[in-house]
């Protein structure tokens, strides 16, 4: 049974870790204003491309900053569509999201060796290792918290660091003035556009490092759709952490936990259909999700940043 829980726990973990990365990008981006549904196509291509720089190159850490840059361009796209031209935020992140989707399925049948007729599918390349941690990867049961690959580590560093830098720095409360209004934050002397345009981007970033996360430890290689709709369950996880990064572990671990039962039954010869199996992550993410946020809303406790999705020029005081 120890050895049971522990093993949950541990795909918990890695099935989580790039869902927070893009949660917690996801929250900077949209605390300044600007709503991104581009996160589903900016993770796919920060894994084909991460992928495809580590196969080639052997060095995983380049593929990482290939995905942040990946990512941080994409966002910036949107960035300069929604801030810049002020065009319809929603309709410009679908724009990304389609335009990534479709950009990385042709990735990954142009950029693969001649050998494997260009295809990056079925390759395999260097990955992310669980690193244990001395004595406490031992322990029963929380032992799989320390024995994790570094993208999981880093994100147990990210997560109460964001929450810090976003509540308790004066860079956070301009950022979260910005997002709440924009008009009283310009007239405080905070460039709106500077910083729209840089927690676009940072969020974008972050949103590439989880793409990178997939392709490179918890499923290495490339696969199409290797995302399986999780840059939408992000938005769901936003909404449902109240823009809070110190309350997106939760959502994370309740997708993880789930996708983590799945496999197990999966693996035990289970009678359930596949198609079944693979659709409760996701079924039950969005039922817990759904049943929380209206328990907050009741509470009154839920409420997005006031100037979110809305465009903003000095002009327009």
């Amino acid at each position: 049974m120890i050895a049971l829980l522990t093993s949950l726990l541990a795909i918990t973990l890695r099935a989580g870790t790039s869902l927070i990365f893009a949660s917690i990008g996801e929250i900077y981006t949209e605390r300044s204003g600007i709503l991104n549904l581009g996160i589903e196509g900016m993770m796919l291509m920060s894994a084909v491309t991460s992928f495809a720089t580590v196969y080639y190159t052997g060095n995983l850490f380049l593929g990482i900053l290939i995905a942040m840059l990946v990512g941080g361009v994409l966002a910036a796209i949107h960035a300069f569509l929604s801030i810049t031209m002020r065009a319809n935020q929603v309709v410009s992140g679908l724009c990304i999201t389609l335009f990534g989707s479709g950009m990385a399925t042709f990735l990954g049948q142009k950029l693969g060796p001649e050998s494997n007729s260009n295809y990056l599918v079925g390759l395999v390349g260097n990955k992310f290792e669980p690193a244990a941690i001395p004595l406490l990867s031992s322990l029963p049961i929380v032992g799989a918290v320390f024995n994790q690959d570094v993208l999981t580590y880093i994100v147990y560093l990210l997560l109460p660091l964001s929450w810090y830098y976003l509540f308790k720095t004066r860079n956070g409360l301009n950022l979260r003035a910005v997002g709440e209004n924009a008009q009283t934050a310009d007239a405080m002397g905070i460039n709106v556009g500077k910083v729209r345009y840089f927690y676009t981007s940072i969020g974008g970033m972050l949103v590439g490092i989880g793409g990178a996360h997939l392709s490179l430890s918890y499923a290495p290689g490339w696969t199409e759709n290797i995302t399986g709709g999780r840059g939408w369950i992000v938005i769901a996880l936003v909404i449902f952490s109240m823009w809070n990064p110190a309350r997106a572990i939760w959502g994370a671990v309740i997708f993880g936990g789930i996708n983590a039962v799945q496999f197990r039954l999966q693996a035990s010869g289970t009678n359930i259909p596949a198609a079944y199996l693979n659709m409760l992550p996701y079924l039950t993410t969005i039922i817990v999700l759904v049943i929380l946020t209206w328990w907050e809303a009741l509470s009154k406790r839920v409420g997005a940043p006031s100037a979110l999705a809305k465009s903003y020029m000095r002009e327009d005081k």
